[in-house]
């Protein structure tokens, strides 16, 4: 079980992680868009390596990318090429440490 803080605003989306100096290996942060949404993620402020699972509204993980943390532009965009309902931050290197794939399904309670 993972306990996630949900940025479902744009100003939470716009903040996410930035600034952290970490996060503990059970937390995360899941970003909601309620429709499907194109587009990626940078890091830019971020301080903290952080791999990001894109959903579909079913919960489908589309896709999981790691992410370098950036303090000056220009930061690079993390995209996974295809439209998502959500995506789900955490550490980096966590999902593969808990055998978490491409096709597994995210589930919130």
């Amino acid at each position: 079980m993972l306990t996630v803080e949900v940025a479902e605003t744009d100003e939470d989306r716009a903040q996410g992680l930035m600034g952290r100096t970490s996060l503990p290996d059970d937390h995360g942060m899941v970003f909601i868009f309620f429709e499907e949404h194109l587009g990626g993620f940078w890091m830019k402020n971020t301080l903290i390596p952080l791999s990001i699972a894109f959903f579909g509204q079913d919960g489908e993980i589309l896709d999981i990318l790691d992410m370098k943390p950036c303090k000056k532009d220009p930061c690079p965009t993390y995209d996974p090429g295809v439209s998502y309902w959500g995506a789900l931050e955490v550490n980096r290197g966590a999902f593969g440490a808990w055998g978490v794939s491409v096709g597994d399904r995210i589930r919130m309670n």
